[in-house]
């Protein structure tokens, strides 16, 4: 901290600026003569202080020189200075042009232009200094620390990765003492990095030899400062640590990082999210603005895992309107609410409505005329709608046909489904469901001025209903941990990494296609288990149990990203593909809608309306 009496207002800076270029002007003669000033010279020079030292001034104002926080100063704002002075006596030597007899000779006029650039930086950058170095005063023992210096009780840190999000780390643990962190050195797998020193500390060696480090330095935490490391980085840092006593940290992944500002204050212990995080998603963010800037953008279940993350996304490209569209009032007035708190002058429009009502969405439609509509509403659990196929035929797949009617109707400009990979050769109600949307979705688009698209990826981590929040509860009560079976697998995605993927999409699409996501290596639930246990300070099998419980009622041991019938053709963005099928057969998937609705409204039942599905996807429901 920078002790008050050496603070500078703002206001101060003008007269100590004025002082600063008439000591320059006296520098530049002393040094021009040798020490030797003519007389006349010195009074000519003092006489024109009157307006040459407010030219000056003036000029510097306007680079904002008495409008910055020099206490956070950095090079751009060193080279704010040297612009400010150097135009300030540009502006000088044009008023030398046209009065000859005012100011300094062109050799005083040089050195002082250097001594004004070195004096009035020194005075600028002293702030960052004392703020960059240590106080280094002593506790008065007051506070229970016998004395001891605050630098002595501090824990020290090893930063891991000697990169930009490094130095900032650095950076402001050394400007914050009061957070109780030291920083010894850093650790890097770049050889070029490695003896190097960054901000004043020392790259002290990689990842392999960070449990020697840690003992030798007696380093109490490790920050993991690489907000775009793979999941498998953040894992060996975890393994190395394993029998030490110490802390992880570090700092949001990519995908939570909207504004692409990091902060010490970010700063979080590991999380299963990160061990399984994958590089960043590039996206096209002036595609992506052109179609969401000043648009009405209507999302279909917006209080959901992916609903409100959609609205989140959509935010940062200023929309004209936001219209959260749900079944849940809980869930839409907490989106709502977040809004209101974190984007005062977003104009949001929340609206209660089940997408089966078909009467109800139309007139939705029709008062705000919505130009992008991400579809985002469904039931989800595959188990659940086995035992309640009528819920999965009715929403997922009347439900998708009622919003994009009545997008096809009101003139949306693109239409984004989000489907999944349990479409793929279905077995349960719900991918059933899902595919039946899917081609529905493709059918109305083949004849509609909507783009119409949709969007199919796996399990997201830590949505609602998903495992990873259902492990952490079963850990929380002390085990033990259900897995279904030892070699069941998925693919997982972070909600923010889909939801950007699916914005990307909807603006990539054309209209019929449906986008499948690049959703990596499939990932053991037995695996994803055992993380989660030893992220919670316990080893599986010692503190926690896993048991198996058997494959439930739809499920698969694995998922698959294509039908039979597809093929991938890649796109010009790295993970997003297009899923190559035949047209639907539009004739075929109406008879069935048809047969399900008898089956779900009369006596049939819905388990009817299910068979009519497997017949029309068995027969691959296409021409």
């Amino acid at each position: 901290m920078i002790p008050r009496t050496w603070r500078i207002s703002q206001r101060s800076y003008l007269l100590l600026d004025a002082l600063i270029l008439m000591a320059a002007d006296m520098i530049g003669l002393l040094v021009r003569f040798e020490y030797d000033v003519p007389l006349a010279s010195a009074q000519s020079c003092i006489r024109t202080w009157y307006a040459t030292v407010p030219v000056r001034i003036a000029v510097m104002s306007v680079f904002g020189m008495y409008q910055r926080l020099w206490k956070y100063s950095s090079v751009r704002d060193m080279v704010a200075v040297a612009a400010s002075v150097t135009m300030g006596y540009v502006a000088e030597r044009g008023l030398m042009s046209v009065w000859p007899a005012m100011g300094l000779s062109r050799g005083a006029l040089l050195i002082s232009y250097l001594a004004a650039v070195a004096l009035i930086g020194l005075s600028r950058f002293r702030e960052r200094l004392f703020a960059e170095v240590p106080t280094g005063h002593q506790s008065d023992g007051n506070d229970g620390s016998n004395g001891r210096s605050a630098k002595n009780q501090a824990c020290r840190v090893v930063i891991a990765g000697a990169g930009s999000a490094g130095s900032l780390v650095a950076k402001e643990l050394a400007a914050h003492p009061e957070m109780g962190r030291t920083a010894v050195g850093f650790i890097d797998d770049n050889p070029a990095k490695r003896g190097g020193v960054l901000n004043s500390l020392p790259v002290l060696g990689a990842r392999s030899e960070l449990a020697e480090i840690i003992e030798r330095y007696h380093v109490g935490e490790v920050i993991v400062a690489m907000p775009s490391a793979p999941g498998s980085v953040i894992r060996e840092v975890m393994d190395a640590c394993r029998d030490l006593k110490v802390k992880i940290k570090t700092l949001p992944g990519v995908y939570e990082l909207v504004d692409g500002k990091v902060s010490v204050k970010q700063l979080r212990d590991i999380q299963i999210e990160d061990l399984l995080g994958r590089e960043p998603v590039d996206l096209d963010l002036d595609q992506i603005g052109a179609y969401l800037a000043g648009q009405t953008v209507l999302v279909t279940g917006a209080g959901g895992s992916i609903g409100s993350e959609i609205v989140r996304q959509t935010t940062r490209f200023k929309p004209k309107s936001i219209i959260l569209l749900g079944h849940g009032e809980n869930s839409i007035f907490e989106i709502e609410q977040e809004l209101k708190r974190r984007h005062l002058g977003q104009h949001t429009v929340a609206i209660i409505a089940d997408i089966r009502d078909e009467h109800r969405i139309d007139r939705v439609f029709e008062e705000y005329k919505p130009d992008v509509v991400f579809h985002a509403a469904a039931h989800k659990h595959v188990p659940l709608m086995e035992a309640n196929p009528e819920e999965a035929l009715t929403n997922n797949v009347f439900g998708t046909r009622n919003v994009a009617r009545s997008a096809d109707k009101h003139g949306a400009k693109r239409f984004v489904m989000i489907s999944t990979d349990k479409a793929v050769n279905p077995i349960s109600v719900m991918g059933m469901s899902k595919r039946a949307a899917e081609m529905i979705v493709q059918s109305i688009g083949s004849t509609s001025q909507t783009k119409f698209m949709a969007v199919r990826f796996g399990n997201v981590l830590g949505s609602r209903g998903s495992v990873v929040p259902m492990f952490r509860r079963q850990i929380a009560e002390g085990g033990p941990v259900t897995v279904t079976h030892p070699d069941m697998t998925r693919y997982f995605m972070t909600i923010p990494e889909a939801v950007q993927l699916v914005i990307q999409a909807g603006a990539m699409g054309k209209g019929g296609e449906i986008f499948v996501l690049d959703m990596g290596e499939p990932v053991k639930i037995t695996r994803l288990a055992e993380e989660i246990i030893r992220l919670s300070g316990m080893e599986p099998g010692k503190d926690i149990e896993i048991t198996y419980t058997g494959i439930r009622p739809g499920e698969k041991l694995f998922e698959e990203i294509l039908t039979t019938e597809e093929v991938a053709t890649s796109t010009k963005h790295k993970k997003i593909f297009v899923a190559k099928d035949a047209e639907p057969d539009v004739e075929a998937l109406r008879a069935t809608m048809r047969e399900i609705a008898v089956a779900v409204d009369g006596g049939a039942g819905p388990h009817q309306g299910r068979e009519s599905l497997m017949v029309l996807l068995g027969s691959g429901g296409v021409a």
